[in-house]
């Protein structure tokens, strides 16, 4: 499956962006004076192939797992807290809900890797590879077969929200400790200091930072992953859920279907997707940069510029929601506004 995937990534169409390009030069504007709303209705123009693709079927997918490295004593919360958020989740109680709501999305659940047992729901999807990964502190986070079958959860899930009816997804994750695992791939990925890239996570002080940066670091000397291979590197010090996020931004890639990249967490995702198919940047939209230190330098190495920019580091995808109606609002400029020849103006606004 993961191979098919990538082999189905195609670049942008050219095409269609240079048509966006030619009529947003004829809206009644300065030009180049609504900023990014004009470069996202050329992204979205080059993802579609289409000037006005429909937006109004939207999903936020949610990977969640747990981390045998929280042993360490990284986070600041116990890892019985992750089956407790996703159940929040699936109740429609937390952030990541009333954001939704807002946006007129749907939150689904991908278990990953839960270390427990969950219950059944029309909007949780079962693909726990194991009940969380092991300590990479102590040796690698899981098998490079657990790694793809992590990355294939994600495009699974994603086909599976492609069939409901899917226009646009955004990425969420939820796994206590799971910004050490993060920040490890993006020290090997982006060759960033591990100090440079590991920030507070949920809110630890100054020494627990500390003891995790060391964390982080001696498990990048014991398992050695090869910035060269993203599944090894996954294999090594990742997470199932990143390994889902992944997956989805793979498969929203091979259906043309723009994808927000939500905070910190979900750009590791994207540091492995990119890393299996450099085309499939082109399909990642930055919805925002968080207050995790890693994640500018991550959004820099994929040429990602991020929509707005709110002190945010909760994850669930709550970047992801904020910034769908951005974007269909570039689309709708694109789209509805006059162009100089309709509106009877002469002249070009300079």
């Amino acid at each position: 499956m993961l191979q098919q995937t990538i082999q189905t990534i195609a670049p942008l169409n050219e095409e269609a962006m240079a048509r966006a390009r030619a009529r947003q030069d004829q809206l009644t504007k300065p030009a180049g004076s609504l900023g990014r709303l004009e470069d996202l209705s050329v992204q979205l123009a080059g993802i579609t192939g289409v000037l006005n693709p429909p937006l109004a079927r939207r999903a936020v997918l949610v990977a969640a797992g747990d981390h045998g490295v929280t042993a360490e004593g990284v986070s600041a919360f116990p890892s019985e807290v992750t089956p407790q958020m996703v159940l929040n989740f699936l109740n429609g109680g937390a952030a990541i809900n009333v954001l939704a709501r807002q946006a007129g999305a749907r939150v689904v659940v991908i278990d990953a890797g839960v270390a427990a047992d969950l219950p059944e729901h029309e909007d949780l999807i079962p693909a726990k590879v194991a009940p969380g990964t092991a300590n990479f502190a102590q040796g690698p986070a899981m098998t490079r077969d657990q790694a793809v079958q992590s990355i294939e959860a994600g495009i699974a899930a994603l086909e599976r929200e492609y069939r409901r009816g899917l226009d646009i997804v955004a990425t969420g994750d939820m796994g206590i400790g799971n910004t050490t695992p993060s920040s490890a791939i993006c020290a090997v990925l982006t060759g960033a200091d591990i100090d440079q890239v590991t920030g507070r996570g949920t809110g630890i002080n100054d020494e627990a930072r500390r003891h995790k940066v060391e964390v982080i670091r001696r498990g990048l000397e014991l398992n050695r992953p090869d910035p060269n291979d993203p599944i090894d590197v996954l294999a090594k010090v990742g997470g199932f859920e990143i390994g889902a996020i992944a997956g989805i931004i793979l498969g929203a890639a091979a259906r043309r279907i723009p994808v927000l990249v939500d905070g910190f967490i979900s750009t590791a995702g994207a540091l492995i997707a990119a890393g299996l198919s450099p085309l499939s940047k082109g399909y990642m939209i930055a919805a925002h940069r968080s207050v995790e230190p890693g994640h500018q330098i991550m959004q820099e190495h994929l040429g990602l510029s991020p929509i707005f920019q709110l002190d945010l580091r909760l994850g669930e995808g709550t970047g992801g929601a904020l910034a769908m109606p951005v974007v269909a609002s570039a689309v709708a400029i694109l789209n509805e506004m006059a162009t100089f020849a309709d509106a009877g103006v002469s002249e070009k606004i300079e």
